[in-house]
């Protein structure tokens, strides 16, 4: 790894890879949703959730019963992995799934009420984590990365074609 020199002050780390020259946000962007992962995943951990459920959860808890072919399209996760998170939510009651009444083949998934105290810390648990995140920035600064990075989303929306989740 061939390190190059950055501006003082430069908050990107200055061991950027030789390959990732051309491209030190983008660069910067994947170690930064590493970490942040990595920081979800523990705060998740302490509530017996794995990374990635919290998003299943919060689209049921604002949708309500939702089949699980539109929650996989929602999500924009391999079916597979879909249903494995399914499997574990079912197993600890957070959510059932039965097939729908208006197309058998198909299954409905839910909330369950006993899911709603783990609304409560998931919510909790996100608040930490946005205060840990942001830790440092006065308020003028956490609004201008919210702008930058909303920016940023519209780009790879317009150039994956599919962003379910994209915010206006």
């Amino acid at each position: 790894m061939t390190a190059v020199p950055q501006a003082k002050g430069d908050p990107v780390c200055s061991d950027l890879p030789r390959a990732a020259r051309g491209g030190p946000v983008s660069h910067a962007l994947s170690r930064v949703a590493r970490l942040h992962r990595i920081a979800a995943g523990k705060v998740l951990k302490d509530l017996g959730l794995y990374p990635g459920q919290e998003f299943l959860m919060m689209r049921l808890w604002g949708a309500g019963p939702v089949r699980q072919s539109e929650l996989i399209k929602a999500v924009d996760l391999d079916p597979s992995t879909v249903t494995k998170m399914l499997q574990r939510l079912e197993q600890t009651g957070h959510v059932t799934r039965c097939p729908d009444p208006a197309d058998r083949r198909a299954v409905v998934v839910e909330a369950t009420d006993r899911s709603c105290a783990l609304l409560a810390d998931v919510s909790a648990a996100w608040t930490e984590l946005e205060r840990h995140t942001l830790a440092g920035l006065d308020e003028e600064e956490r609004q201008e990365l919210a702008r930058l990075l909303g920016k940023v989303e519209a780009n790879l929306c317009t150039e994956t074609a599919g962003c379910p989740d994209a915010r206006p």
